[in-house]
């Protein structure tokens, strides 16, 4: 009885969760419009939760959060000849600093239009982000200045873990650590150094 043909996947149906960060970005930068998409459709969800709660209010308006996380995206495509993925996590830590950009840059915007209406009067006085409301402006500084100051693996360690909310095993997985466990370790130690550089600055 003769075998049947194998079945070859149509390359726009590739199964999202087989496909690494990196082959995706290998498949933008030859055209391929559906992997632009998958691409996008990976990474929106994560960022909107990132940023959520870090734009202040003062500074909502002509765009809001959703606007600047696709803008962000769309900046990181036009650029991604230049962008050598290491890793699956370096990716996502390297978007997650266009994101910060683009909110300090709307938040300095803000503050140079003028207030024309009683709205604006209103939201004058929330200058702070959410985020800076809950955990305090200084905080978040210092979190920032020793974040800075990690090596840039330590660094992604903490993004992926901390604020994007990866699980142990999304991280092994996008630092291409030997295990979950090594995982937890590598982070338990650059937090543990982050506290130190943060209590440095206190």
């Amino acid at each position: 009885m003769d075998k049947p043909p194998p079945q070859h996947p149509d390359p726009g149906e590739t199964t999202p969760a087989l496909e690494s960060t990196a082959a995706l970005l290998g498949l933008v930068r030859s055209g391929d419009r559906p992997a632009r998409e998958r691409l996008f459709a990976r990474y929106l969800p994560r960022l909107q939760r990132w940023a959520s709660g870090r734009l202040p209010a003062r500074a909502r308006g002509p765009a809001d959060t959703d606007d600047l996380v696709q803008i962000t995206l769309l900046k990181a495509l036009e650029k991604v000849e230049g962008f050598e993925p290491r890793h699956e996590g370096a990716f996502l830590a390297y978007l997650r600093q266009i994101l910060l950009n683009q909110i300090r840059d709307e938040i300095r915007r803000a503050g140079r239009r003028p207030q024309t209406t009683e709205v604006d009067d209103q939201l004058a006085g929330g200058e702070a982000s959410p985020l800076e409301e809950a955990i305090g402006a200084d905080l978040l500084h210092r979190y920032e200045e020793a974040l800075e100051r990690l090596t840039e693996r330590e660094r992604e360690a903490i993004l992926l873990r901390i604020e994007m909310d990866c699980t142990y095993r999304e991280l092994a997985e996008a630092m291409e650590s030997p295990s979950e466990n090594a995982a937890r370790m590598f982070v338990t130690r650059a937090l543990v150094k982050l506290a130190e550089g943060m209590h440095e600055q206190g």
